[in-house]
């Protein structure tokens, strides 16, 4: 794989000018302002569409970061584009925006990736992939310069997402590393519907109950494209000491564009260690 990975959904999900890109972004965290959290920000849930669609809800979440730095930022997101049984880290050595290029933390990557079963550094799932390019330019826009480790998981049940928390937890232990699940929630039901499924998404990431989450998950009662990316991040934060969840924002594109019969939703949360 190429060094840097380009950006691949530049100029169709956000904007491909870093003028106008820099212009959306101060405006939207101008409009979202978010509402004080008691604790310390362990991990986010950020949603990955167009910026349009889903930009606001995002940045809910994104402001939380301001004046915090990181040793690392973790980004969790699922496989739109490719299946495959595993975990991928992107084996490249950053990857570009508009903005600039954000640099693959590979210590933080090579502990990941150490003696585990499923978990691989490989070009695979991230090619084409934008539930974690997406994120980029908001951490760009938040945090100035950091390094990041790029995760895609192309399948996502219970042992891999039991898996990765597992490998996250420890590689985290003593680094400030923030941890963010990319994932948007049901997809293209009538409005009403797509409320009443996504809340029961939302209880769940409000209990900050990963197990009743994937439950959920596994029996189709509910949808989330990046189901395990939320509950692998949800189940690290708790090894590494959050223990309050709260939900920052929701809407759906119904929201957005007033066009309601096929609509996708959008959550926001952050995963928070209250003393």
């Amino acid at each position: 794989m190429q060094s840097v990975r380009p950006p691949v959904v530049a100029g169709m999900f956000y904007p491909d000018s870093p003028v106008i890109l820099k212009r959306e972004l101060e405006q939207m965290m101008l409009e979202a302002v978010p509402r004080p959290v008691e604790g310390s920000l362990v991990g986010i849930i950020s949603p990955h569409a167009g910026y349009m669609y889903s930009g606001s809800t995002a940045a809910r979440a994104y402001g939380l970061l301001e004046g915090k730095s990181y040793d690392a930022v973790i980004v969790v997101g699922p496989s739109h584009r490719e299946y495959f049984f595993g975990i991928s880290l992107c084996a490249g050595g950053a990857f570009r925006t508009p903005l600039g290029d954000v640099p693959i933390h590979e210590e933080i990557r090579a502990e990941l990736e150490n003696k585990t079963e499923h978990i691989l550094i490989s070009e695979t799932g991230h090619r084409a992939e934008h539930s974690v390019e997406v994120q980029l330019p908001f951490l760009q826009k938040m945090l100035g310069r950091f390094s990041f480790v790029p995760v895609v998981m192309g399948d996502q049940k219970r042992e891999l997402c039991q898996a990765l928390a597992e490998r996250l937890a420890l590689v985290a232990q003593g680094k400030t590393i923030l941890l963010v699940a990319s994932s948007d929630l049901s997809h293209y039901y009538s409005y009403d519907t797509a409320v009443h499924l996504d809340q029961k998404i939302i209880q769940r990431v409000e209990e900050f109950d990963s197990d009743g989450l994937m439950k959920l998950l596994e029996q189709e009662e509910a949808e989330a494209c990046g189901g395990g990316p939320m509950v692998s991040v949800m189940l690290a934060a708790k090894k590494l000491g959050a223990n309050r969840s709260e939900i920052l924002f929701y809407c759906n594109s119904g929201d957005i564009t007033g066009d309601k019969d096929r609509v996708v939703g959008y959550l926001s949360a952050a995963l928070l260690q209250v003393r």
